[in-house]
């Protein structure tokens, strides 16, 4: 069995016709299921103590009110209402749960998280809460690790985990990105590779190839976190890149590969994905196949 975290509640409702298909969260299970590949673990809401861990506490105060500033909200994306407070909470605890499996099992999914964006202050582009951030000071705080590695292939920077792990020595920020896409300011990360807009399968993999297994070996970390956003895809709405599904299969064997044959442990998490002409059923394809990709099934 490959552990998946999800919960029912990973999808809650937005303002009719927004951005973010919910939805892709539901279908991307029934497009696990349709391989055999089933939800064997149901998350917990992280704790307060843990977000504010990560995040300012007047923030941490207004999210669990579901009482965000209408400014922040604008930088979100969509209204925090209670239904998004609690999914925000159950997908941090999802990525948590899926680090800690990953450490006993060797890899786990969280079919849900990578909130990359969202700030110590406040959240931006559709992150309420910053998952990656949140569980890695877990981990670290409890001794399950000691030096954590965050690869995030997400089209978009991961702007708030740079910034939430700014200056740590015992974590790594790994970035692959389009440097012409959101965020317009760019945060630092312990790498950032900015590509341009167009690249496709070939040169996006040679980046890739060269410089993931040499970070890896330089900074030896304990677990890897994956953001695995798949809006690298040339139909993704958001995205300027232009890998295809086989990019996408190769990418993610290529991090597969790097990470499990040093026997590092590896959890992985969603990420972005959007629909160009509302199918969103492509994009939860896409998302079920990098997690049978990293599991090794295909």
């Amino acid at each position: 069995m490959v552990p998946i975290v999800h919960h029912p509640h990973y999808v809650a409702p937005l303002p009719p016709g927004h951005g973010l298909a919910m939805s892709k969260y539901a279908l991307v299970i029934e497009e696990l299921a349709a391989v055999g590949l089933v939800p064997t673990h149901r998350p917990e809401p992280v704790s307060r103590a843990d977000i504010a861990a990560v995040h300012d506490e007047a923030y941490v105060d207004a999210v669990l009110a579901a009482s965000v500033s209408a400014s922040i909200e604008r930088r979100i994306g969509f209204p925090v209402t209670p239904n998004l407070v609690l999914r925000s909470r159950l997908a941090a605890g999802g990525t948590l749960l899926a680090a800690r499996l990953a450490l006993h099992h060797g890899y786990a999914a969280n079919a849900a998280g990578g909130s990359h964006h969202a700030m110590p202050d406040g959240g931006a582009g559709f992150c309420v809460l910053n998952d990656l951030a949140i569980a890695g000071m877990r981990l670290i705080a409890d001794g399950m690790v000691r030096r954590l590695m965050i690869v995030d292939l997400d089209v978009h920077q991961g702007d708030g985990t740079a910034v939430a792990f700014a200056g740590r020595p015992d974590v790594y920020t790994f970035s692959v990105h389009s440097a012409r896409n959101f965020p317009v300011r760019k945060a630092r990360s312990s790498l950032d590779l900015a590509l341009d807009d167009g690249i496709g399968d070939e040169a996006y993999l040679a980046v890739l190839q060269s410089e993931l297994p040499s970070a890896l070996d330089r900074f030896r970390p304990d677990l890897v976190l994956y953001q695995a956003g798949v809006d690298v895809h040339g139909d993704d709405r958001l995205g300027r890149l232009a890998l295809s599904d086989a990019g996408l299969a190769a990418r993610d064997a290529s991090v597969r590969d790097a990470i499990r044959s040093r026997g590092i442990p590896l959890a992985s998490v969603m990420g972005g994905g959007y629909a160009r002409s509302g199918d969103v059923r492509a994009v939860a394809r896409r998302h079920a196949a990098t997690i049978r990709v990293l599991s090794g099934l295909t």
